[in-house]
């Protein structure tokens, strides 16, 4: 189970875990964050099963959030705030705690997500989504069709060293050293590459496995990554470095 705590003091981000922790199995993770921009980014680079959030953090609230990025994960408040009970539940919002919590509030909040979310899922969602899973295993992403002037290149994606990010459109570099450029989020173009082959290690660029050339420690647990076709080394972010590591030992 993976969590993102949204809370920008630390003294109640503490006291916060230390009640998740009390009544969760103690293999669940968590990210945390302070910040309205930390918070975009952790969403756009992880999914969450769950997120505890204050509403008024730095750099805005938690709204800003949520209005920001689309959010499908359920998400419990713990605020010292009364008065925004109606945006919380227009925000996925499951669970609304009033500051000073106790631990029976922490408890009663996560039995309301495990009634809604996790019993249901392994009691009655389990063999439809795997079904969908299956059914979605070969309909990932084989080719680009880029235009150019003189006019389409077809790009096979196993030849796809890496792809970045630069505002509103994508760069590509293909094996053959090449580089494309094309209309489309980077934010898209993940959800539509196999994650077998591909994986977004920061806002910025997506890699591909067969593409990268060394892998070497950098600060703060992260990774520094060198990749075919680029000169400089790529950063694992903070919020990815966890999952990438699980996924080139696969």
């Amino acid at each position: 189970m993976n969590i993102l705590i949204i809370e920008d003091e630390t003294p109640a981000f503490k006291k916060l875990l230390f009640h998740v922790t009390k009544c969760l199995p103690s293999d669940f993770e968590h990210m945390h964050t302070r910040t309205v921009d930390d918070s975009i980014q952790a969403l756009e680079e992880t999914s969450y099963d769950l997120i505890l959030s204050d509403i008024k953090i730095v750099g805005g609230m938690s709204f800003d959030v949520f209005n920001a990025i689309k959010v499908i994960t359920p998400i419990i408040f713990c605020t010292a705030y009364d008065e925004h009970l109606l945006n919380a539940f227009q925000s996925n919002g499951i669970a609304y705690v009033i500051k000073p919590y106790t631990q029976q509030d922490i408890d009663s909040a996560l039995k309301k997500y495990r009634s809604l979310f996790q019993d249901r899922f392994i009691e009655k969602d389990f063999f439809q989504q795997f079904k969908t899973l299956i059914s979605q295993k070969d309909n990932y992403k084989k080719r680009f069709a880029i235009k150019k002037p003189e006019g389409i290149t077809l790009v096979n994606t196993k030849n796809v060293c890496y792809i970045e990010a630069c505002g509103d459109f994508c760069k590509l570099r293909d094996s053959d050293g090449r580089l494309h450029s094309f209309s489309r989020s980077i934010g898209v173009l993940s959800n539509q590459l196999n994650p077998e082959h591909f994986f977004r290690i920061n806002r910025s660029y997506v890699v591909n496995i067969d593409s990268i050339e060394k892998i070497a420690p950098y600060s703060k647990n992260r990774l520094s990554i060198k990749v075919k076709g680029l000169s400089t080394s790529l950063i694992t972010s903070t919020a990815s470095t966890r999952d990438f590591r699980k996924w080139i030992d696969r």
